[in-house]
């Protein structure tokens, strides 16, 4: 269907798919299956991978034991079976009179994977044998019978669905590329352009989609991974902006007598790590705008410790502190330590759970609006309606990383915004940090309190349950207390806390039948959670039976073992959090992981954690085995996954685009220069929801 003249480029854009040369409806509808609906979609459909053709050889040309790519025709196909469930799948390929036989070791399958007269382009490595080349277990790619002779070109390879092959797909946008690329906005002016040396974007579609060559693809792909990390980056920092500059924040400065007034108050020397988060802190508070802070620091590196300072800076302004935690256990154990700390100090602090009775919380809520509550340790029940502080200084929330702005808004009183501190015990790996919590100043904990002693991890097989069993036993005569930990085995707890029952019962009637073994798990109310943890606490509970809900913030000096069932179904920072249970005290830890590992990545992840028990080589080591998918959380933060960049591989680019964004918004607050109009509203389609940029809207 040919566009009418009429229209203007956004609306041609808007094409539905249907209409565009080669599809039609049936076709429209598979291609809705890969999420493409209108013309712009195919626009920005880009290639997984490419096919390069510019470099492949002649059979003549080949070396032994070199890796090679080249193009020839499917001659014969054989599979024979050399004893029961082994086999050779083997395909005979002939380029100009020539031949090269690919092979395939127990895998049938590929017999199917190939028809005679296919043109295949193979990569791998080759060797003689006989008189003919062979190359074992090469990548191959079938090139569409539609695809023009090879030679010197670069083919993209599109993710596909059923009904539409490869060579279909590329001729699908090719003829889009064609028809629209020219009806594409440029978002950058022309004077960035060239400081940075990018293409503009006319001239990087066509190149992203069919390049003339190797260097023309990095070109164009370095044009789309650069803007589209631009865009996240000047979100972030438009974010950053609303939440700092735009809002008004009482400036709480430490001087030399409330500072030595605090330092007092803790009964160990700070380590530097923490005397520099400290730092950062203090600097903060001093402002008239709201601090925007993440302490990120490992398991028992003494974070709490940083919060106790900016929480006790902000009482000795006279301003109350409120602490959020994510579950009701830590919030209690928070409450705890807090008020043990402080006994000497004149600091009232209270604890705000859904568990109190109504006449508790009436009289807690009145004593906060009256000012009688310094310090307030909760869970999400602070910021619910009914809350009122007589004067809010400072929120410090653990573990809970998005706070939202109508959060916020709730704790803002007469236009003014308390600071915010956030901390987390999940090192974030740094392209991550840049990305997911770039709205944010960070400040790293790496190192540990003197004293602590070292957690020995093992990986262990089921033959080697007994040996452990009786290692677990032997340290609980010696006083010692542990845990059990079973995965959450689907998204039901019921099941889960069926079988942690049944781990129970086996344990009970087993190998710990001499101890006292108690049972925690999310189903329990926040009261018999309480319980459960302050018999563990005392001593009064050997072994504690659990589900991951220890994984955060649970405190237990004596507890130094630990037995986690099902290894492979926990992520390696959850891992790594469970470990940091049993590095509390003075005395080592042991952690035995029972698994059954069934994909290499698994088998990678479990052998890193055993292997090593720093957590931020751990974040980059689970970032590079799982990529970005599951550490960004795009199902909790909200954040829409990236098409062309790649975290892992694009961090140039992303430290580029972080500086540049940052530049724009100190120029520019609002974005409002004309010049780049464009670029601020594709920041705002983009991210303005998810990062609830309205003030900029």
């Amino acid at each position: 269907m040919s566009q009418s003249f009429d229209k203007s480029p956004a609306e041609q854009l808007l094409t539905p798919v249907q209409f565009l040369k080669g599809v039609g409806p049936q076709r429209a509808e598979m291609l809705a299956r890969l999420g493409l609906y209108k013309a712009r979609d195919v626009l920005f459909f880009f290639p997984r991978d490419y096919q390069d053709l510019s470099e492949t050889r002649e059979i003549s040309e080949l070396e032994e034991g070199v890796p090679a790519s080249i193009v020839g025709t499917v001659e014969e196909i054989d599979l024979r079976n050399t004893a029961p469930g082994r086999s050779i799948v083997g395909v005979l390929f002939r380029q100009a009179g020539q031949y090269l036989r690919a092979v395939w070791f127990n895998q049938p399958f590929m017999r199917d994977k190939f028809k005679q007269g296919d043109r295949v382009l193979l990569s791998g490595t080759v060797k003689k044998s006989g008189m003919r080349w062979e190359m074992a277990h090469p990548r191959v790619e079938i090139i569409a019978d539609e695809d023009e002779e090879p030679a010197g070109r670069v083919l993209p390879v599109y993710p596909l669905t059923e009904g539409i092959n490869q060579g279909l797909m590329r001729r699908i946008v090719h003829g889009v590329v064609e028809q629209f690329a020219e009806a594409i906005d440029e978002v950058l002016p022309d004077e960035f352009l060239a400081a940075h040396g990018l293409l503009p974007i006319r001239v990087a579609l066509p190149q992203i989609h069919a390049p003339t060559d190797v260097a023309s693809l990095e070109r164009a792909r370095e044009r789309f991974i650069y803007q589209e990390l631009l865009v996240l980056q000047l979100a972030l920092a438009l974010r950053r902006q609303q939440l700092t500059r735009g809002r008004k924040s009482v400036a709480l400065p430490a001087t030399t007598k409330i500072d030595s007034r605090i330092r007092r108050i803790f009964p160990f020397e700070l380590t530097d790590d923490q005397n520099s988060a400290i730092e950062d802190v203090v600097a903060d508070m001093a402002r008239d705008f709201p601090m925007n802070r993440l302490v990120q620091g490992e398991v028992g590196s003494g974070k709490t410790a940083v919060a106790v300072y900016a929480m006790l800076l902000a009482v000795a302004h006279g301003y109350q502190t409120a602490l959020m935690a994510p579950t009701e256990v830590l919030a209690r154990q928070h409450a705890g330590t807090f008020a043990k700390l402080l006994e000497d100090a004149k600091v009232r602090v209270a604890l705000l759970t859904g568990s109190l009775t109504a006449a508790q919380r009436r009289k807690l809520l009145e004593d906060l609006a009256a000012g009688e509550i310094d310090l307030v340790v909760g869970t999400q029940a602070i910021v619910q309606s009914g809350v009122d502080f007589a004067k809010l200084g400072l929120v410090v929330i653990d573990e809970q990383h998005r706070f939202g702005v109508e959060q916020r808004a709730k704790l803002r009183q007469a236009g003014v915004d308390p600071h915010y501190l956030v901390m987390t015990a999940t090192p974030i790996p740094r392209t991550i940090g840049m990305t997911l919590f770039g709205d944010l100043d960070v400040s790293t904990i790496r190192q540990m309190p003197p004293g602590r002693q070292p957690v020995h991890s093992y990986l262990a097989n089921h033959e080697q349950r007994d040996q452990w069993w009786e290692f677990f036993c032997k340290k609980l005569r010696e006083g010692r207390q542990g845990y059990v930990v079973t995965p959450l085995v689907d998204e039901s707890e019921t099941v889960a806390t069926a079988n942690l029952q049944d781990a129970y019962e086996e344990l009970a009637n087993g190998p710990l039948e001499e101890f006292r073994l108690d049972l925690v798990h999310g189903r329990l109310s926040g009261e018999e959670k309480a319980t459960v943890m302050d018999a563990f606490r005392h001593g009064e509970t050997q072994v504690l039976v659990a589900t991951s809900v220890v994984e955060v913030g649970v405190d237990v000096p004596n507890a130094t073992l630990m037995t986690i069932e099902g290894g492979e179904r926990f992520g390696l920072a959850q891992l790594h959090q469970l470990r940091g249970r049993i590095s509390r005290g003075k005395h080592p830890g042991y952690v035995t992981v029972f698994a059954d590992p069934q994909t290499e990545s698994s088998k990678a992840r479990l052998q890193a954690f055993v292997e090593h028990t720093d957590g931020f080589h751990l974040a980059e080591v689970d970032f590079s085995l799982r990529g970005p998918g599951d550490l960004l959380g795009t199902r909790q933060h909200g954040l829409p996954p990236l098409r062309v960049a790649d975290l892992r591989t694009d961090t140039d680019q992303l430290e580029k685009a972080r500086a540049d964004a940052r530049q724009l918004i100190a120029d520019d607050p609002l974005l409002n220069n004309p010049l780049y109009t464009k670029l601020r509203r594709q920041v705002l389609i983009r991210y303005g929801k998810v990062l609830e940029l309205g003030d900029v809207g």
